[in-house]
């Protein structure tokens, strides 16, 4: 049986927005060199799912780039800079919302607060307090190609609590979001630090809890490295980072992450990732996996518009959801930029598979075509 589409409501706000030129930046400055800015975006996509058996199709607001606003004020002090940011997403109907069992539709919670983070940054690096990024938060998720706004190492954005089917037609498998992850750092309110930059390196560290989850008293710490610079005319970023939740009684976890990406001059570029879970208990997995993209981008194909890219990714992993399990993913997408309206628009294809000792189930698909709009 196939599902209608079930258009939701932000199509019609984000309709307008998508009817005339991108606006000014909302950008108020000081004399002395501070500003005050406002900025937001819009991320609506149409996503269909097939399970093998069923296909369904919704308008949501795509999970890899939530629809979003925030305030960011920047004031120097002599050699320093201090830096307040707040952001928050809008709480609309999220991808990771919907299954083959219903919506799931929360509204705005205080976890859509993404920053209310304070910072101080100087020639002797920075210091950041508040709810933000921990160090590992990018570092299994560092790509340079213009496809990642929706081709990258996380595939589970617009189907995370879909279920695999198995070949009886039950829905008795575990979610997609069980099967795949890349263990990529979170926000946190923490306290962080991160050096200056040294040939390319920074270092840094932080420890936070999750204040705006419920009965989390955990503790999560991270620490590790980024590198970013440019050779002949190339651009390399690449990450590794060491992550732990522990206490409250729960089983400790550590996770190592790294990933890394060049773009040539040509436009080809390259991305890789890899990351390993531990968790000390018997009854959890230890689960790993691997990221593998190839994309190329050009201004050639489509010049009175804007940017095109093109990729193809791989995800390889084990032991998610039961040991033994073998997931894997993968997709190929194409990202059109729209210069005169500054809006962001994709196309992507991804194939999802998952195994393990208890049964065998049918392969997962969905497309997803969504704009991304930014003020």
């Amino acid at each position: 049986m196939t599902k209608t589409l079930r258009a939701v409501s932000l199509t019609a706000l984000t309709a307008s927005a998508f009817a005339a030129p991108a606006a000014a930046e909302l950008k108020y400055e000081n004399n002395s060199g501070g500003y005050v800015k406002l900025y937001g975006q819009l991320n609506p996509a149409i996503i269909s799912v097939d399970d093998g058996q069923e296909t369904e199709t919704n308008v949501r607001d795509y999970d890899a780039s939530n629809s979003r606003v925030g305030l960011e004020v920047i004031q120097p002090y002599g050699a320093n800079t201090f830096q307040f940011r707040f952001e928050t997403a809008l709480g609309l109907p999220n991808s990771t919302e919907t299954s083959q069992l219903g919506n799931d539709f929360g509204g705005w919670t205080r976890q859509d607060i993404r920053h209310v983070d304070f910072s101080l940054k100087g020639n002797w690096g920075k210091v950041s307090a508040g709810q933000g990024s921990m160090f590992a938060d990018g570092a299994a998720e560092q790509d340079l190609s213009y496809v990642g706004l929706a081709l990258y190492s996380f595939t589970a954005d617009s189907n995370f609590s879909f279920l695999f089917r198995d070949t009886a037609g039950a829905l008795s498998g575990p979610t997609v979001g069980d099967t795949t992850d890349d263990f990529d750092g979170s926000r946190r309110a923490r306290i962080r630090y991160d050096t200056p930059s040294f040939n390319g390196f920074s270092f840094g560290a932080a420890w936070g809890r999750n204040v705006l989850g419920e009965d989390d008293d955990r503790d999560y710490y991270d620490f590790g490295t980024y590198y970013s610079n440019e050779f002949a005319g190339a651009k390399l970023n690449a990450a590794l980072a060491y992550q732990v939740r522990e206490g409250d009684g729960s089983a400790k976890r550590e996770d190592v992450i790294g990933s890394a990406s060049v773009l040539l001059d040509s436009g080809l570029s390259f991305t890789v990732a890899a990351g390993t879970r531990d968790v000390d208990s018997d009854t959890d997995t230890d689960p790993n996996y691997y990221y593998a993209k190839i994309a190329y981008e050009t201004e050639n194909w489509l010049p009175n518009l804007g940017k095109t890219g093109i990729g193809v990714h791989y995800w390889d992993g084990s032991d998610f959801n039961a040991d033994g399990s073998d997931s894997s993913v993968w997709g190929v997408g194409v990202a059109q930029r729209i210069e005169d309206y500054n809006v962001d628009t994709y196309l992507t294809y991804q194939n999802y598979a998952y195994d393990d000792s208890t049964d065998d189930f049918d392969d997962l698909s969905t497309v997803v075509l969504g704009a991304r709009w930014r003020f």
